[in-house]
């Protein structure tokens, strides 16, 4: 099949979690929520485009949640929400389509890849878990035990062929609300099959939902930490780029590219927790397409691998050493641009500044050098990966 475009169903309230913005733009696992499972989709390379179903004038939590991604505006329902989002698409006649919910964010690529061999055979296809617990009817008192055998518990992404769950979409009744993309396939006669879901697809409602869902990522996850370090010569008529702001100076730091000694350190810190060579590796100096390259790319690449891998950037240190400029007047904005590019929150990045007490080139004036540090958690299937 061609092309397959994965729509994430991001329009609602999250009333009943609580708090001052909507679930889905609040912090789960230090990252927004919506932006687990865009990263999880994105990263994964039989997915070609992802396009994100907002509310009514949310444009702005969706820029600072998860930055630039294409957008359409939902209605008023969850089905609206996903009407909208399969009619913003008909220009790209999908052959594949993923209807995604954002509150569940801990998005397993195993997953995805049992919905896209399914559908080779399947106009659609769902995740879903045995129901494992007693089921009773009550309100007050217990009620009759309703058997199990044969429930399951179901969860998304839902898998389609694109023409029959959009003929599915216009066919089916405005006064008739459904929650299920798949249930509507199956009211015109298509036929929906079962893979395996994951515990981990489970979806986060309640306040309790979101220790819950934080408690499970963390149990796939192991920590690393790696160091990085850079130095770049001083020279007259050269802009000053430090941790991706043009600082005024006398002087710029002279490379191959932009010579940001303190993203080149970061990006060399964060590839050496996925074990993944250096920077030197993946942008080699003898290449000409990287002559003036803004660093930020470099630093971008380097977060990108560890996204494609499942993991989480925890907490990132930087420790930058010049007798000039005074780093103190640029640390806030240095802070803030680094936080930025790599969709952190400020507190999750720490910049320093020391000198080398006029000793050494440094203390010269002649150049700068930058050491960092990186944490970041990995899957547990990724520990011998380095």
């Amino acid at each position: 099949m061609s092309k397959t475009i994965a729509l994430i169903v991001a329009a609602g309230s999250g009333t009943r979690i609580g708090g001052i913005i909507p679930k889905q733009f609040a912090l789960l696992a230090g990252k927004p929520m919506l932006a687990h499972s865009l990263a999880a989709l994105r990263a994964h390379p039989e997915i070609n485009e992802v396009v994100v179903v907002i509310g009514a004038g949310q444009e702005a939590l969706l820029a600072a949640a998860v930055g630039e991604v294409r957008h359409v505006t939902g209605g008023a329902t969850r089905r609206e929400s996903a009407r909208n989002g399969l009619e913003a698409i008909v220009g790209e006649a999908p052959a594949r389509v993923l209807i995604h919910d954002a509150a569940r964010p801990f998005l397993p690529h195993a997953v995805i890849d049992r919905l896209l061999a399914a559908l080779e055979s399947m106009p659609g296809a769902i995740p879903a878990l045995p129901v494992a617990d007693t089921l009773a009817r009550g309100g007050g008192e217990l009620g009759d035990i309703v058997p199990r055998d044969g429930l399951w518990r179901v969860q998304t992404p839902q898998a389609f062929r694109y023409d029959a769950i959009l003929d599915a979409h216009r066919r089916w009744p405005a006064d008739d609300e459904a929650t299920d993309d798949a249930q509507m396939l199956r009211r015109f006669g298509g036929a929906v099959t079962l893979v395996e879901g994951d515990i981990m697809l489970d979806k986060v409602t309640y306040p309790a939902d979101i220790a819950a869902a934080e408690a499970r990522q963390a149990a796939t996850l192991i920590s690393r930490s790696a160091t990085g370090f850079d130095v770049h010569r001083l020279e007259a008529g050269e802009e000053l780029w430090l941790g991706g702001v043009l600082i005024p100076h006398d002087k710029g730091l002279s490379g191959h590219s932009d010579a940001d000694v303190a993203l080149h350190a970061l990006t060399d810190a964060l590839l050496g927790c996925t074990g993944e060579g250096d920077i030197g590796t993946h942008f080699p100096p003898s290449d000409p397409q990287w002559k003036g390259a803004a660093s930020y790319k470099f630093l971008q690449h380097a977060a990108r691998i560890i996204a494609e891998k499942g993991g989480l950037i925890d907490f990132v240190d930087l420790t930058i050493i010049c007798e000039a400029p005074k780093i103190g007047p640029h640390r806030a904005a240095i802070r803030a641009r680094i936080a930025e590019l790599l969709n952190l929150a400020p507190e999750q990045v720490s910049i320093k500044a020391t000198t080398t007490e006029r000793l050494g080139f440094t203390g010269r004036g002649e150049g700068i050098a930058t050491q960092a540090c990186a944490t970041v958690r990995l899957p547990l299937a990724a520990k011998g990966a380095a």
